[in-house]
């Protein structure tokens, strides 16, 4: 198998317009490559949502490849250098929506696997294929779709590769073994408006959220642990008032999020928000939305033949990190005990002119192939 393989099914994949939540196909293809390698493929419609499982054995240990074929929107196509949907090689790299963010990454999956089965084809265990078209998008009818869907059937994932792009420098310097969790709350401080040159007949909200606004930022939620930063609490938006500088406001609204690790739990940090605008006396109304709880893998059997994989391909020494946003991880470990993030760097995610180095993708494709060696060979 040649590097080729790879760059072609890439390039088909670049060439479909799956802004997500529309597939646009992507999945079709990806199942003309795996059932001819013995792949059992199911569709699980959610939605306008795209959903492929796909599996090629019933032993375990069964290791999963997950990633997702929907793309964020181009933004302005004008201020492209090339076609965003029209894969296109320059400067020794490939350009185009998804290069890196992580139409790459499931092509290299798809050739790796076809690599390990006709060198292996007695291998222990299964190998299986969770795609989505809902991980760009709201991700209510994605790959929490799939889990809940296995959890019905009592199918078990014991190893999880998500293809999401996690190197940093160079291919392979870092890789995720977890993510924070989001919570993001809305809050209402309640006043009485008034005439601002009669205080004392109005109730600013302003002045009461204040000091229970600097304890809440003086706090510390917790101190993290060996692989994780503590929790942060950031607020995003404040608006109050009326647009005339003779009016008290009647209400102060407030938009804050938790970035929190495993040293807390979602239901402690909203427990102490309340005791603290309490404390201060505050009428209020606050609502919470939790849009993903973290996942951590602490290291073991998965990272350690990701990291050696990476070390005998590239000579690279892997950094293990939780840093960054929400990922599809967060679903699959509610199943999975082991679940790793691993793709190409980030740089150039979500932006204008979005590409990965030609000299990244045949090493990541041997890097995949190389871990299913070292766990099912």
């Amino acid at each position: 198998m040649s590097a080729s393989r790879t760059l072609d099914l890439t390039e088909k994949l670049l060439g479909r317009e799956s802004v997500t939540p529309d597939d646009k196909g992507c999945q079709d293809h990806l199942k003309s490559w795996l059932e001819p390698l013995g792949f059992h493929c199911e569709t699980i419609v959610s939605g306008e949502v795209t959903n492929l499982w796909a599996r090629k054995g019933t032993e375990s240990p069964v290791l999963v490849f997950a990633g997702h074929t929907d793309v964020v929107p181009t933004g302005p196509v004008e201020k492209w250098s090339s076609e965003p949907f029209y894969p296109t090689h320059r400067d020794g790299k490939l350009y185009g929506r998804g290069a890196a963010d992580m139409k790459t990454s499931i092509a290299a999956m798809v050739v790796a696997c076809e690599e390990f089965l006709a060198a292996n084809p007695g291998h222990k265990g299964s190998i299986a294929f969770l795609i989505t078209s809902d991980e760009e998008g709201p991700a209510t009818d994605g790959t929490i779709k799939v889990v809940e869907k296995l959890k019905a059937r009592n199918e078990s994932i014991d190893y999880c590769i998500v293809g999401e792009p996690t190197s940093d420098k160079t291919l392979g310097d870092m890789i995720k073994n977890g993510r924070r969790g989001s919570l993001s709350g809305s809050l209402t401080i309640k006043g009485v408006q008034g005439h601002i040159a009669y205080p004392q007949l109005a109730k600013n909200p302003i002045h009461l959220a204040a000091p229970a606004l600097a304890d809440l930022v003086a706090e510390v939620w917790d101190h993290g642990n060996e692989y994780y930063l503590p929790t942060s609490w950031q607020m995003s938006n404040i608006k109050a008032g009326t647009g005339a500088n003779n009016v008290i406001p009647g209400d102060m609204h407030i938009d804050f999020n938790f970035r929190f690790s495993t040293a807390s739990t979602h239901e402690s940090l909203r427990q102490r928000v309340h005791a603290i605008l309490d404390k201060h006396g505050l009428e209020y109304q606050l609502d919470w939305v939790l849009s993903g709880l973290p996942f951590l893998t602490p290291r073991g059997t998965l990272s350690e033949a990701l990291c050696h994989a990476i070390k005998d391909e590239t000579g690279v020494d892997t950094e293990l990190s939780t840093t960054g946003g929400t990922s599809d991880g967060r679903f699959i470990a509610q199943i999975c005990p082991q679940v790793i993030e691993f793709g190409p760097p980030n740089a150039s995610i979500h932006k204008i002119d979005e590409h990965i180095e030609l000299r990244f993708i045949d090493p990541l494709k041997n890097i995949y192939r190389r871990t299913l060696e070292n766990l099912l060979r």
